[in-house]
């Protein structure tokens, strides 16, 4: 009964005229930004954090929410229309998508893939609803020990499920907790690595960071594959899948709905995984596995069922521990930060409205999206023909107001493009830097419950292990960094993560 209450606190408080605007502004948003490839929804939410420090907490979240599972839905209309996934967790679906669309079936790969996400979002919003109260509970009972351990498993299945080589993955982790340590001592209110800087005082600006690490990097990257894109698609046709088509996908859509809404939870790529997990499984399953590669529909239905539950479960780590599942949730906190919102199990006792809105929110989205996106196919199709040097000016200014805006500061600037090269140049070292924010994010929060667990404990370091909780956590990141450099796991890591060139 209880659940019944706090999901109707969640649905006046999503279905007010003002949040439910700010939905839709989200997922249109994050429509439009999977649509145009190679965006993608962390740069694009780095790039508006700048806004939500003028809007309400709840309506700044919910729009940001909507723009992260909007993503997922208009990737895979690059996915299926020109080969290109506009969002990564959408790669797999371009494998089956673009061979249908070239057999004149693009419109029922299209429908396919929202039908199954909009399935996955809902099941999975639920489980979110189901499972966040009680986690938060337990979440409640943890001390310093427990987080610092906890923070430390984020951290381990972040580089385990990084694209790429594991030793790069740990190389942007290192820099990233560096990067957070810039700023004044917690307890001794020191100044450290500062260089006598006097902005450095409160550490590095979040928003430049993000805004230039993922922003900038990414423009300056897509510039240089502008001429690669071309639209093949002038017409879509035919949207409604046939009985047939049903049938087919009811199955995978259902398996895609349960690997991604388990996977989805795991730190650093769940999302991703899922997709690439629900090809594989319905490859295996399937009585016709050699239709994979040439227009299977259950190589659709599956992975996309799979990225939008990974997306939405991706959710309970935030809400119920602070504690980021991807680069995504790690700017979701940031912009709790913003907002003065303390991340972590309070929120839900502390500000229930907000709690429970951002997951009623999830569902009138997911409903949106199903509803609005067939109909605007089109509109997408006219969009992709936008050549990228037109639209790469309008960001960058976009960008820099935004990150002016938050400290009116000028030296935001500076940072936002020192950290537009330093991440174009990760790029092209092949480092992902997701890891980095990942590691930026949670760096202070691992030192100060760290040093607390210390102080607490009269500087017995035992304190990690002794305590049940801890110690559990502790092993499973150890196990985690074990299996990840076993052999056969490596040669599965880099049949899974396949680097784009």
């Amino acid at each position: 009964m209880e659940l019944f209450n706090n999901l109707a606190l969640g649905f006046v408080t999503a279905g007010s005229p003002a949040n439910l605007l700010f939905c839709l502004i989200g997922v249109l948003l994050g429509t439009l930004i999977g649509v145009l490839p190679g965006i993608g929804a962390t740069a694009t939410i780095a790039m508006l954090l700048p806004i939500t420090f003028q809007l309400e907490p709840v309506s700044s979240l919910i729009m940001l929410a909507g723009i992260y599972y909007g993503a997922q839905y208009g990737g895979s209309t690059t996915a299926i229309l020109i080969n290109m996934p506009g969002e990564s967790s959408s790669a797999v679906t371009a494998i089956d998508g673009y061979q249908m669309a070239r057999k004149g079936r693009a419109g029922a790969a299209l429908a396919i893939a929202a039908l199954g996400s909009f399935f996955a979002g809902t099941v999975s919003t639920f489980l979110v609803a189901v499972f966040a109260p009680p986690l938060t509970e337990i979440a409640l009972k943890f001390g310093a020990a427990e987080y610092f351990s906890l923070m430390i498993v984020g951290l381990v299945s972040s580089i385990a499920l990084a694209h790429g080589s594991i030793v790069k993955a740990l190389a942007m982790v290192a820099l990233g907790l560096l990067l957070g340590l810039v700023g004044t001592d917690i307890y001794s209110g020191t100044p450290r690595f500062t260089l006598g800087i006097r902005e450095y005082a409160d550490g590095l600006n979040f928003v430049a960071l993000a805004v230039g690490v993922f922003g900038i990097a990414e423009i300056l990257r897509n510039l240089e594959n502008e001429s690669t894109r071309e639209v093949l698609m002038a017409k879509v046709t035919d949207l409604m899948p046939t009985k047939d088509d049903f049938k087919r996908m009811f199955a995978p859509v259902v398996r895609g709905t349960i690997i991604g809404s388990a996977l989805g939870i795991l730190p650093g790529g769940g999302a991703i995984l899922a997709a690439f997990a629900s090809y594989t499984v319905e490859k295996r399953v399937s009585d016709h596995p050699e239709e994979f590669g040439h227009g299977a529909i259950a190589g659709v239905a599956g992975p996309e069922s799979a990225n939008n539950a990974g997306a939405q479960t991706s959710f309970i780590p935030l809400l119920t521990l602070g504690i980021p599942a991807n680069p995504v949730m790690a700017l979701m906190i940031g912009a709790m930060i913003i907002q003065g919102i303390v991340p972590g199990p309070n929120v839900a006792t502390e500000q229930p409205a907000l709690f429970w809105g951002i997951i009623a929110s999830m569902w009138i989205g997911n409903l949106m999206l199903v509803v609005l996106n067939l109909p605007l196919i089109g509109l997408w199709v006219k969009l992709l023909k936008i050549p990228y040097y037109v639209l790469f000016p309008i960001i960058m200014a976009f960008c820099s107001i935004g990150v002016y805006s938050v400290n009116s500061n000028v030296y935001d600037l500076y940072a936002v493009a020192f950290f537009g090269l330093v991440g174009y140049l990760l790029l092209k070292l092949r480092c992902e830097p997701a890891p980095l924010l990942l590691g930026f994010v949670l760096g202070p929060l691992l030192e100060e419950n760290l040093r607390r667990a210390m102080i607490l404990s009269r500087g017995d370091p035992t304190t990690f292990v002794t305590r049940p909780i801890s110690a559990i956590l502790l092993l499973i990141a150890a196990l985690v960094l074990v299996v990840v450099f076993l052999p056969s796991v490596k040669a599965k890591r880099q049949e899974v993560f396949v680097e784009e060139d």
